[in-house]
């Protein structure tokens, strides 16, 4: 177990909550959201075109396929004939099978219940299983997922929406998941990598001594400190450990955990995964998609193998087709086709999908209209819908999660203070910063006045000059660029010189910006939920539910 004190983070012993608004302990969707401000993801920077794109139907084939009531009504139907009443039964069977444990809440077992009837639908977000939730942002999605389920529950009476998160318990890259981050510390488990990480037992505590230390004398730090020490009790598992979590924080509000890594659930998908062992169907299917989404965007976010199927036995290792021969890598095991498939009729459980085919296996298996994700997610998840076409699988809506962003007051004191915008954190802040630096400077103003006589000069200049001999010409364009790099040559010296004379509040300026991006990062994507929990409790939860508009991708940004 690793603990130290984590660089380059603002340290800070506690925080306090300014409430604007009471909260209601029912929840509902037409209540008003306490005070808030949004940037819409299209004013935002760092959000990907891809996903801006989407978000504005500018996507050939996605426009069916965003946050739209007439698009749910299409998918409803759609699902409805495709989602059999035997896959209700499994599915029933498996969430209770799997939560016997926990002692479930009204709102879960009637959802639970439903899931029997023909007119329930779900609506799925999922994660890794950080070490307790890992970054804030995992709270976040669930939010959305519970309250879109109830934003269709008001629009459409006669049906169910039951909200699932899906815990990604077949992951092998522990240190994907060994730690959190909180304002002062930085927490890490230790734990034998290799093998899917739900299976994981707990044996090192280490982190739960340090963590009580800062959380103790906390308003509810006692609640969270007992939370940790049942979550990750001796023995248990990082799926009974998340698992646990996710109840404490979301059982109220009626949400289901599902664990993927079932027999019963596998068996459901066995021609899929015949399919990708045979014939690369993924992988053939989703060429023209990676390839325009390479042309047009540069990227594709997850590019998928010829095989996307993982063997779980001790460890969980990739399948790869070798000289006819379905090799698992780095072991010594190695099946001839007949003998794979075999396996796979007998032994569905020991087939893992990857993260493009995990999908298909998801939405197999749930009566699903809607996935919330991250901007990642939802990017990979556009390069398959060509392949659910193939599968005769419903491709589901598309929902880029919201991100929120907590600040203390007297930071958005100093921010307004500062001449800067709150929009301005999400922009290029660099040239966010060169622009105030050097906002009304007489010299830039003159440098910029006499740069556009020169400009001037020269263009007079090169027109008479073309009704000479060309090499004469071809001067008088060398001394303009010659002449227009001193310009610029002098800006520069200019911003730096302003720089060093107003340092003071370029530091300051860049200080701000380290309190909206903790370590230079979105504070979603750096602290763990325990930062806000620590003073506030379920009302912050309660809050961050409130303020989110489950019909629109935006920044969320609150004072606390």
């Amino acid at each position: 177990m690793l603990f130290q004190q984590q660089k380059g983070f603002p340290l800070k012993s506690g925080c306090s909550f300014s409430i604007k608004e009471d909260l209601s302990s029912e929840r509902t969707i037409n209540q008003q959201p306490p005070t808030k401000m949004t940037i819409d993801f299209e004013n935002i920077t760092s959000i990907p075109k891809l996903i801006k794109d989407f978000l504005g139907k500018k996507l050939d084939g996605f426009q069916n396929k965003i946050f739209d009531l007439e698009n749910f009504k299409i998918q409803i139907a759609e699902k409805q004939n495709s989602f059999s009443d035997e896959k209700r039964e499994v599915l029933y069977n498996t969430i209770f099978s799997q939560n016997q444990e926990s002692q479930l809440s009204p709102k879960q077992l009637e959802f639970l219940f439903s899931l029997k009837e023909s007119n329930t639908f779900t609506i799925t977000t999922g994660h890794q299983l950080n070490l307790f939730t890992g970054p804030v942002f995992f709270v976040y999605k669930i939010l959305q997922t519970i309250k879109t389920a109830e934003f269709l529950k008001s629009n459409f009476p006669d049906h169910n929406f039951v909200p699932i998160f899906w815990m990604a318990t077949e992951d092998h890259d522990f240190e994907e998941i060994d730690h959190f981050k909180t304002r002062e510390h930085y927490y890490e488990i230790k734990g034998i990598s290799g093998g899917d990480v739900g299976n994981i037992k707990i044996d090192d505590q280490y982190f739960i001594q340090e963590f009580e230390k800062e959380f103790k004398d906390h308003l509810y730090g006692t609640e969270l400190i007992l939370w940790v020490k049942n979550a990750y009790k001796k023995g248990n598992s990082h799926t009974q450990a998340i698992r646990y979590l996710v109840n404490q924080l979301f059982a109220d509000y009626g949400l289901l955990t599902i664990d993927g890594n079932a027999k019963e659930l596998k068996s459901q998908v066995k021609d899929i995964f015949k399919k990708e062992l045979l014939s690369n169907q993924l992988f053939e299917t989703t060429k023209t998609q990676r390839e325009f989404l390479e042309k047009e965007y540069h990227k594709v976010q997850v590019n998928p193998r010829e095989i996307n199927l993982f063997y779980l036995s001790e460890t969980r290792n990739r399948i790869e087709n070798v000289s006819d021969e379905y090799q698992i890598l780095d072991t010594d095991l190695k099946f001839t086709q007949e003998e794979i498939l075999n396996e796979l009729e007998n032994h569905p459980e020991r087939f893992s999908p990857n993260a493009v085919l995990r999908p298909a296996y998801q939405e197999s298996v749930l009566p699903n209209l809607a996935y919330v994700g991250g901007n990642a997610e939802v990017m990979y998840w556009i390069e398959l819908k060509d392949y659910f076409e193939s599968i005769n699988l419903p491709f589901p809506i598309l929902i880029p999660r919201n991100s929120m962003l907590f600040l203390e007051e007297k930071t958005f004191k100093k921010i307004e203070n500062s001449g800067l915008e709150i929009e301005n954190f999400f922009e290029n802040f660099a040239e966010v910063l060169n622009q105030k630096i050097l906002e009304n400077n007489d010299i830039k103003l003159l440098l910029t006045e006499k740069e556009l006589q020169l400009i001037s000069s020269f263009s007079e200049l090169k027109n008479k000059a073309s009704e000479t001999e060309k090499t004469f010409l071809n001067l008088v364009e060398a001394e303009e660029t010659r002449q227009l790099k001193s310009f610029k040559r002098m800006q520069k010296r200019l911003l730096k010189a302003e720089k060093t004379k107003q340092s003071e509040r370029f530091d300051q300026m860049q200080s701000l910006f380290l309190k909206v991006h903790p370590g230079g990062n979105w504070q979603e994507r750096v602290f763990n939920f325990s930062v806000f929990y620590a003073d506030l409790g379920k009302q912050w939860i309660d809050e961050s539910y409130q303020k989110m508009n489950v019909q629109k991708s935006e920044l969320i940004i609150s004072p606390i």
